[in-house]
């Protein structure tokens, strides 16, 4: 049965949102329809508003709506270790363990030679930077446990070590080639107190 143009519209650009296939895209797209027009409009609202107002911290790489995203700004951070990460949303898990009280680097990706993805394509230059003008003293590695993950860890500690600045990376727990965005509070705040010297 053919939709209507607009209903066809809806769906096929839901269908482009990570993890959404058709039936989703339907209940989504049905659920859409049938709500109040001010649901509807909030959601729209609240998607034009994001893409408007949050951009990158221009020092670790999160997502920010001010030059410093709030992490970066805070004075309650302890401002001399870096946790290492590949994307802005591993951060979320990491932040929930209540754990780690340090401020993060985010890389935009991991090293991928398959992909094409080397160290200019991240933000390595900028990490190295950090460490040669604020006052750090460890470096977390918190890439995900895959190969790519782990070649990056790898990588990077290279770099890092002859700066006389500690490089560890978060322990046993994370299961290999998983991401760290699904791992559970507890496996992730293990993790990060037993972390090992890399």
């Amino acid at each position: 049965m053919q939709s209507a143009p607009s209903i066809q519209k809806l769906l096929d650009e839901l269908e482009r949102l990570p993890g959404v296939g058709p039936k989703s895209a339907q209940r989504i797209a049905y659920w859409i329809l049938n709500t109040d027009s001010a649901s509807a409009l909030r959601l729209s609202e609240a998607i034009a508003e994001v893409k408007a107002t949050v951009h990158f911290c221009k020092r670790c790489f999160n997502y920010a709506e001010d030059d410093l995203c709030e992490i970066c700004s805070s004075e309650k951070r302890d401002i001399h270790t870096i946790c290492v990460v590949s994307e802005p949303r591993d951060i979320p898990p990491i932040e929930r363990t209540g754990v780690y009280r340090g401020l993060f680097h985010v890389l935009g990706g991991a090293l991928s030679p398959m992909e094409g993805i080397g160290p200019d394509d991240l933000h390595i230059k900028e990490l190295i930077s950090r460490l040669g003008s604020e006052e750090v003293d460890e470096v977390i590695l918190a890439t995900n446990p895959n190969i790519e993950g782990e070649t990056t860890a790898s990588y990077l500690a290279r770099l890092i070590k002859p700066l006389g600045v500690t490089v560890t990376r978060p322990a046993s727990g994370l299961p290999v080639g998983g991401d760290l965005e699904f791992a559970d509070e507890v496996t992730l705040s293990r993790a990060f107190e037993t972390r090992r010297p890399l």
